[in-house]
């Protein structure tokens, strides 16, 4: 068994979000691939310092303080170190800038891989800061992944350390997505008959989820919202104050209730517009479904998932015109929407299931122990 250290901020159950979704998934499928997976993560609030979940160890140290969404703790450098010395391989999640200074400070010499999520866009006046570290970090390790082609070219980050990038999309494992609730289904098929365009995410300022209400103005078809955070209440009184009447907001729901949603949505409808959206597993669980998939041109992983008028449209990002209409054509089209869900179906099979992101990462490890 290769022994694998996963290294990042936060995981399950205190969030869940994509890079969690993908941690999670190499750490229980890597195991049918012959590795071990141990998570190293900082929490609030926890009971227990090393806890199982399904197949795969969490282990946490107490978050001190947090600056700028990155957490800290004097004892998670003794703690990473002690680890690391137990592992074959250390796999960073980046960004997460406290882990490049652990990195240092716990003298880590293992073989090393990033994954590479996403650029810092927000923190610019601390990205300044931290820039002299981060190189020097992404220097120091042994390899750079990348989840699209797309990211790396557009990344400037990226492009300086071009020689150590390899690209591994993110996959998702169907079996996750099975729901055999006929109850749940029919809830929502008697809430929405004749169907309806979903949008799935965290309320994060990057979604895009202002430029969604305003695309509905005066629109007609259901629009349903599931997830939480941070602007919720702006966006609803966003909806409010333009009359728009036809999106649901529905807070944050099981998976359960996802899949049924997942499988009666008419398309997936992804407006992130800026590049903190690196990739948008969002578009591949569409995609499962055989969803058409709506999403803008932001030079990331989002139009390397959804290829535009083939498994769906692309549009100009903060344009919501050009959104609207999009929406219109699919909701007008049923056999398009019908084309461009088949062709989503296809291009996940091929490029985006868990078993060959696992097997590709599997790959990796074993290239980097054999060095």
């Amino acid at each position: 068994m290769i022994k694998v250290l996963h290294c990042y901020k936060t995981y399950y159950p205190d969030t869940f979000g994509g890079i969690e979704q993908v941690i999670y998934q190499l750490a229980e499928g890597g195991a049918k691939q012959g590795t071990e997976s141990t998570v190293f993560v900082h929490s609030p609030d926890f009971e227990a310092k090393v806890t199982m979940l399904d197949g795969h160890h969490i282990n946490r140290v107490k978050t001190l303080c947090e600056v700028a969404s990155t957490p800290f703790s004097f004892a998670a450098i003794k703690e990473f170190k002690s680890l690391a010395e137990n592992a074959d391989i250390v796999h960073y999640h980046f960004p997460y800038p406290f882990m490049d200074f652990m990195h240092f400070a716990a003298g880590i010499k293992k073989p090393s891989v990033v994954s590479y999520h996403s650029d810092i866009v927000k923190q610019k006046v601390l990205l300044r800061l931290y820039t002299p570290l981060m190189n020097r970090f992404l220097s120091s390790v042994d390899r750079i992944v990348a989840a699209s082609p797309n990211y790396v070219e557009s990344s400037p980050v990226l492009q300086q350390f071009k020689d150590k990038v390899e690209v591994i999309p993110y996959g998702l494992d169907k079996q996750f997505y099975q729901n055999n609730d006929p109850a749940v289904l029919q809830k929502w098929q008697a809430r929405f008959p004749d169907g309806f365009f979903l949008f799935i995410g965290t309320f994060r300022y990057y979604k895009g989820l202002h430029i969604l209400i305003e695309a509905a103005r005066n629109s007609h078809y259901p629009i349903v919202v599931v997830g939480a955070g941070p602007i919720e209440a702006e966006l609803k009184s966003q909806a409010q104050q333009l009359g728009v009447n036809n999106i649901h907001f529905l807070g944050a729901l099981e998976d359960s209730e996802k899949s049924a949603l997942l499988q009666l949505c008419t398309c997936l409808v992804f407006p992130s517009h800026l590049r903190s959206e690196a990739f948008g597993i969002s578009l591949l669980e569409g995609a499962l479904y055989s969803k058409p998939l709506i999403s803008s041109e932001i030079g990331t992983g989002t139009t390397f998932i959804n290829i535009d008028r083939v498994t769906g449209l692309v549009v100009p990002p903060s344009d919501p015109a050009a959104l609207r209409r999009a929406m219109d054509e699919i909701w007008q089209n049923p056999e398009l929407a019908t084309t461009y869900g088949a062709a989503a179906l296809a291009r996940f099979e091929s490029l985006f299931t868990a078993d060959r992101m696992i097997q590709s990462y599997t790959k990796l490890y074993k290239s980097l122990l054999s060095v």
